[in-house]
């Protein structure tokens, strides 16, 4: 899946942060602008010469044999290369690129196309599936890719826990998978699952991965080049530093036209923005998006190309919910007074949105609310008036002292130990939104008499995991399908004991949140299953555990002297990296080889937004009410 991604992942992908499962947050650019336009066109994008991409960062020159190397600028490492244990946006990003999944997205508008199976159907009952698995996919090292190939990666997950760490809510509902041929794959349920078109699962070689001894542990990262069946071939890697990929000549949809792919680490975004604008890379995706004045700084450069339009990510702020596990455990330190739904949603009450909006990402993002961001209007959910934590930091303080947490002689804010409050709040070190605003929560939760105290670390992984924070920066790209990023908020995702790793969030567990997950998966109806999709957001939303503070724009940016055309996904006003499948990549054409590309997807190669980029068709009336400032402040 593309899963999550704690500013860092996949099938909901988040950014890094515990296990970066993939998780991780996008940011916004430059002085583009978002106009709210049903229905207009893509533009397509021209460039003038190329210069090829040496991978080491110097300037980029032809290599000797004429290589075509695209190097994108990332600022997130990988966690692992394994598919059964990668939740970071990077790392689930490869896999798309190197293993197929069952089904993919169309690059259009999302809609489910067949990938590595051609077609599927499901018994009267929907409690058994059939795949017909395509007969011209093979591994890279020349063995055909099966039926046996799937049963066995899902049964692998369904009997491992090790192999169920990234995906296993998936799989948690199967009775039983078989390959009865090698063009058919069987899988039968316990109950009814909705999400049986959208299973976000890397298909791996059986031939290969049976051979491994633990897959709690193993990083599949010793042997290249790796075996795979996508449209590229990962053969080099080092960790915290690069990812080396080639194409797959004998893929079944056409093998991509640069000679080589390459992921950058950037520890420092400025750093990565200046080896695009020297041409050291192609394309810079940012921490996880790039910063308004480095867009804006890039705009400038007639050979480079800012890609702004609604992204597929939250931007949040999770609050310690009394980390535990499922055998009721106690973990972490968070701080008692926050296991009191009224000091939440008094903190959220605190946080001014319209100021996140305005001067942290200067427009280039909405307000947020829900847990599915409006570029999935099906799932899309807003409170009510009267439900609304609206920016009131009276009604917030009033809050505070019915739970019991007055200000003494001093104007501090005190627990119920009678010393002061002082929230420690995790963020990422390399995401400059999270610090800019910390400094905020800082000022509006002083004024309440809250102290902060900002934790911000390269790798947030361990004190996230441990339970060691009171509140953290946290964000998560969501898919078309969002049964992911629902599911690691029930108690089936909290880890089994302290010491093991579960696939919680932010180790939520709420019994009225499960019945309505449980629900909405068993749910085939399209409309009923939205309505308990969100149900679901609204209970989030009240339970002030999760609360989010924006939808940010996707912003990177490219050279046109190197790109001559590249898919976004979806077409019109869509993003390039991190997509719900391997479009953009496979699809990108060298400046100079004089392909247009046109004809080399199912829906053709359509490129990135320019300035003034429009949003999805049928979003104009949602910008046009959620965006009420002035055009020169936001649009």
């Amino acid at each position: 899946m593309d899963m999550n991604d704690r500013y860092g992942g996949a099938p909901g992908e988040r950014r890094p942060h515990p296990r970066s499962g993939p998780r991780r947050g996008s940011l916004p650019g430059g002085p583009l602008r978002l106009v709210a336009a049903a229905g207009a066109a893509a533009l397509t994008l021209t460039a003038g010469l190329v210069t090829p991409l040496n991978p080491a960062p110097q300037q980029a020159e032809a290599a000797d044999d004429g290589k075509k190397v695209l190097t994108v600028a990332v600022a997130q490492s990988v966690d692992s290369l394994s598919p059964f244990l990668a939740v970071r946006l990077l790392s689930t990003s490869i896999h798309r690129l190197t293993y197929e999944y069952l089904t993919n997205y169309d690059p259009e508008d999302n809609h489910v196309v067949p990938g590595l199976a051609t077609e599927w159907k499901s018994s009267p009952d929907k409690l058994t599936w059939t795949y017909t698995i395509r007969s011209d996919s093979t591994w890279s090292d020349g063995k055909q890719a099966t039926a046996e190939d799937a049963a066995w990666t899902f049964n692998t997950m369904m009997t491992d826990e090790g192999a169920a760490t990234a995906n296993g809510s998936f799989v948690a509902n199967f009775e039983k998978v078989t390959a009865p041929s090698p063009t058919e794959l069987v899988i039968k349920l316990k109950k009814p699952q909705a999400t049986m078109t959208a299973l976000d699962v890397p298909i791996v070689p059986k031939h290969v991965w049976e051979k491994v001894d633990d897959y709690a542990k193993f990083n599949n990262d010793k042997d290249f080049p790796l075996v795979g069946n996508g449209p590229f071939v990962l053969t080099d890697y080092k960790a915290d530093s690069y990812v080396r990929l080639k194409p797959n000549k004998s893929f079944w949809r056409g093998a991509p036209k640069f000679d080589e792919l390459v992921f950058r680490y950037y520890k420092d975004q400025d750093a990565a923005v200046s080896a695009l604008r020297k041409g050291e890379v192609s394309f810079v995706a940012g921490s996880p998006s790039l910063t308004p004045a480095q867009a804006a700084s890039l705009e400038k450069d007639e050979n480079i190309r800012v890609n702004d339009a609604p992204g597929r990510r939250f931007y949040a702020l999770a609050t310690n919910p009394g980390a535990k596990a499922k055998n009721g455990e106690k973990m972490g330190d968070g701080h008692p007074s926050l296991l009191d739904q009224r000091v939440r949603n008094a903190l959220f009450m605190a946080v001014d949105r319209k100021t996140v909006i305005d001067k942290v990402f200067q427009g280039h993002a909405v307000e947020g609310a829900g847990y599915i961001p409006p570029r999935f209007p099906q799932y899309f959910w807003e409170p009510s008036a009267g439900q609304e934590l609206a920016y009131d930091p009276k009604k917030a303080a009033a809050l505070l002292d019915e739970a019991g947490y007055t200000v003494d002689g001093d104007g501090k804010r005190v627990g119920k130990d009678g010393k002061p409050i002082t929230y420690r709040v995790l963020c990422h070190a390399t995401d400059p939104n999270d610090k800019a605003i910390g400094k905020y929560l800082q000022e509006w939760w002083g004024d309440l008499g809250i102290g902060v105290t900002l934790n911000c670390l390269d790798n947030v992984t361990d004190p996230w995991l441990a339970g060691e924070y009171d509140l953290a920066f946290d964000g998560w790209s969501v898919n078309p399908d969002p049964d992911f990023v629902l599911s690691i908020h029930t108690c089936a995702a909290l880890p089994a004991t302290p010491k093991d790793t579960g696939a919680t969030d932010n180790f939520i567990c709420d019994k009225k949140y499960d019945e309505l997950y449980g629900r909405q998966l068993a749910e085939y109806d399209p409309d009923r299953r939205a309505d308990l999709v969100r149900q679901m957001e609204s209970r989030l939303y009240d339970l002030g555990y999760m609360n989010v503070m924006a939808y940010p724009n996707a912003v990177e940016a490219y050279r046109t002297d190197h790109i001559e055309s590249i898919t976004t996904m979806p077409a019109k006003a869509g993003n390039i990296y991190g997509q719900d499948g391997y479009w953009s990549w496979w699809s990108a054409v060298p400046a100079d080889s004089g392909d247009t590309g046109d004809g080399s997807s199912s829906t053709g190669v359509v490129v990135g937004i320019v300035a003034g980029a429009v949003v999805l068709a049928g979003l104009g009336a949602f910008v046009a009410l959620r965006r009420r400032a002035t055009a020169d402040d936001r649009e």
